[in-house]
């Protein structure tokens, strides 16, 4: 359930921000564009919201100041201490994409950046299973994340990381879920949703998907 890389993440709150800002040169390309994909993730988000991977908050600034009631899962008690630092009022729990405590009220989306890999696809399955129940017809969820198109992609985009020398991404991409647009397609559809993919930057795909009536 992700939660084999939460000591990663505990070493990574310190210097969080450094590299989601581009500091990181590894991690540059994978951060182009970082505050806007997280405005449009926030954007497209409605109503009374569930954001799975908080991390330091960056994305829970945005939804707040959109007017929505954010409800915040992290697995990561350091991350967790930082974003407690900057909303005091913000209800935020120890969980993950699939074990998270029951929420006071109804939520109408879900939403995440750069943490949905941390599943296998089998967990990716069953994530959306539970979310299919959380929401109501039109509820809607709201992903950006690092995904390639198909498996010819994934290989010539670890070609291309090897060719720059940028042996931590490298690693990374190998050791974590990262997944197909086509397995994506499939476990959102399965799951009673309807899914579309726009590309943010070279790595980063959003995910807009719209729970449907099968009826």
């Amino acid at each position: 359930m992700g939660r084999e890389f939460i000591p990663l993440f505990d070493d990574w709150a310190e210097f969080y921000e450094d590299t989601v800002s581009g500091q990181d040169i590894e991690y540059k390309e994978v951060f182009e564009n970082y505050e806007k994909i997280l405005q449009t993730v926030a954007l497209k988000s409605k109503g009374t919201v569930l954001e799975f991977g908080v991390g330091t908050g960056n994305l829970t600034e945005k939804l707040i100041s959109l007017g929505r009631v954010v409800y915040g899962v992290e697995p990561s008690k350091a991350m967790r201490e930082k974003t407690n630092a900057r909303f005091k009022d913000l209800q935020l729990y120890d969980g993950d994409f699939i074990t998270f405590p029951e929420l006071p009220e109804k939520v109408d989306s879900i939403v995440s950046t750069y943490a949905f890999h941390h599943l296998t696809d089998e967990e990716k399955d069953a994530a959306l299973k539970v979310y299919s129940t959380l929401l109501d017809d039109q509820g809607k969820v709201v992903f950006a994340d690092t995904a390639f198109v198909n498996e010819e992609n994934r290989k010539e985009q670890h070609r291309i990381v090897k060719e720059q020398g940028f042996e931590n991404l490298l690693a990374d991409l190998k050791r974590e879920y990262y997944t197909t647009l086509e397995n994506l397609e499939r476990l959102f559809e399965k799951n009673g949703f309807q899914v579309t993919f726009e590309k943010m930057n070279s790595y980063v795909w959003l995910m807009e998907a719209v729970k449907v009536n099968k009826n």
